[in-house]
């Protein structure tokens, strides 16, 4: 059963004494509880709901070096960015892919369409070369590469190139859970920090197992503060006064099914003048993003937003048909946590930046990380890691790597096996990826288990539930290693499924109640009920 990881690590809290305790398990929490226990230090890591269920699950999906800050000359974030981009590159080659990014320019724009080429070669220097080189566009060129998009207004435009996430970015926060589980950490969601007390230079703390209403206690030397966008309120709770706090802003996404055939994000500039992206994502296309000032991080998706997006793509491309509302099959929203100081405001909404800050306490022993997206987030556990010995903890193994995909010579295994068991001749002919690619990139050196299971029992190869990509034994290996402890966990973030097969369909997927009995037992049907209601 999926709870019993979890069940195994709320027993090995209580009553515990830990270096570090982390709350929060989005991407700045995961990261950091990565590179801490890597790096030897003792740690927790607890989320009062499920890991990267918040801002982290609700991204482009992209890891891009930030192109748009070159417009607000911010020129050392954009190279910090680029070359964080660069080493996700480098250390999850399956899943931290280059793509192309087409971008159109509106005449009338508030930049000549050839200055705005100039910018992505000035983009592609500071990345050191590392992707595709940039090429400027006529507006005749535009329309005979992509038919589509609509060049009655079009002064030229651009190709570039930056990253994306293959699979989807709450499965990548958890790559980062998973490897800290991995090197010791001990993790489980579902926790609250109820109750935090500074004493004798550290920190008392009583946790509650949300599920089950049980209380546990541990002690840590220190706090970190990873929650983002509930940063601050945490911090009142704590009663720790910072220098940063966040300002809000709301950004949704619409995912419908294949806009176009292209293999590249179509780009825009919107309306309200900020980046707008048409990005592929397998059989279907994500539509975004909004920008929109909230007070609170607790968001959803409006008419309003939906319009401002369907009627910019259908502004933007030629369609035989405009996209509806009822085309739309799954929407994300999310708020971004901008760090701003005290007495900053929101003079310049759009221009705000998305970089990290991390204020250490050193009176509390305690660390807030502010702000921060995916693609930074290798320097996050890093900063964390040097932030964390300078409040007196000790890290035994400073110079160990926390991070990437296992070394080239197990993968060669594991291709060898694969390839000796007739794995990717197994592929449902639906698929859009061989077995072999999607084991190793999704699961690393536990695919191994995946042969041994198809070895032992080969209709466990069969997908479940159609037109998703999960076969019985990937649910079966999920069930014992990813602490799913709802079916939401699995169709929303250990997955993606739930944004790609529309609500109806899962509903009366065969293999729904197959994949719940394999996650949680004589839970099942408890644990299915309670998510088909939310598809309503």
């Amino acid at each position: 059963m999926s709870t019993a990881l979890r069940d195994k690590n709320l027993e090995s809290l209580d009553g515990q004494e830990y270096d570090v305790l982390i709350v929060g398990g989005g991407i700045n929490g995961a990261v950091s509880a990565a590179a801490l226990a890597g790096k030897g230090v003792r740690v927790a890591l607890v989320d009062r709901g499920d890991f990267a269920s918040g801002v982290s699950s609700n991204s482009s999906n992209l890891a891009w070096g930030g192109i748009k800050y070159l417009e607000s000359r911010e020129f050392l974030l954009v190279n910090k960015l680029c070359r964080s981009r660069n080493e996700l590159m480098r250390a999850y080659p399956a899943t931290v892919k280059e793509i192309r990014f087409f971008t159109t320019i509106q005449r009338g724009f508030r930049f000549w369409s050839f200055f705005v080429f100039l910018g992505s070669v000035l983009y592609w220097l500071m990345g050191r070369c590392k992707t595709r080189a940039p090429r400027y566009l006529s507006a005749q060129a535009i329309k005979k590469l992509e038919p589509e998009i609509n060049t009655s207004k079009a002064a030229g435009g651009l190709e570039y190139s930056d990253c994306y996430l293959y699979d989807n970015d709450a499965r990548f926060v958890f790559s980062f859970v998973r490897r800290a589980l991995d090197l010791g950490c001990v993790a489980a969601n579902y926790v609250s920090l109820d109750e935090a007390t500074p004493r004798d230079g550290g920190w008392d703390c009583r946790l509650r197992d949300c599920e089950s209403e049980r209380s546990y206690s541990l002690r840590a030397k220190v706090v970190i503060n990873a929650c983002g966008p509930w940063v601050d309120s945490l911090n009142t709770m704590l009663g720790v006064q910072t220098q940063y706090r966040h300002l809000f802003s709301k950004g949704i996404h619409l995912i419908v099914d294949r806009v176009t055939d292209s293999r590249r994000v179509l780009t825009f500039f919107a309306s309200d003048g900020r980046l707008f992206f048409l990005i592929p994502m397998g059989p279907k296309t994500c539509i975004g993003t909004t920008d929109t000032a909230v007070s609170d991080p607790s968001v959803g998706v409006t008419d309003e937003d939906r319009k401002f997006v369907l009627d910019n793509v259908n502004q933007l491309i030629d369609l035989r048909e405009p996209i509806r509302p009822e085309d739309v099959i799954a929407e994300r929203v999310g708020v971004r946590p901008l760090a701003v100081t005290g007495s900053q405001g929101a003079t310049d909404w759009v221009q705000l930046s998305r970089k990290h800050e991390i204020e250490t306490n050193q009176e509390l022993s305690q660390i807030s990380i502010f702000g921060g997206k995916l693609t930074d987030c290798l320097n996050v556990g890093d900063e964390v890691v040097a932030a964390v010995e300078s409040l007196g903890v000790v890290v035994p193994k400073p110079k160990a790597v926390w991070y990437g995909e296992p070394r080239g010579s197990i993968k060669a295994l594991f291709m060898q096996q694969a390839s000796q068991l007739g794995l990717d001749e197994m592929t449902d002919p639906g698929s859009s990826e061989p077995l072999s690619e999607r084991f190793w990139r999704r699961y690393g050196e536990a695919a191994f288990q995946l042969l041994d299971r198809i070895r032992e029992r080969p209709e466990s190869v069969e997908l479940l539930i159609e037109h998703a990509e999960y076969t019985r034994c990937e649910i079966e290996l999920t069930a014992r290693r990813e602490m799913v402890v709802r079916l939401e966990d699995f169709m929303r973030r250990r997955s993606k499924i739930e944004q790609v097969v529309r609500a109806d369909d899962i509903r009366g997927a065969p293999g729904l109640a197959e994949a719940s009995s394999i996650l949680f037992g004589d839970h099942a049907d408890l644990r299915l009920d309670e998510y088909l209601k939310t598809l309503d």
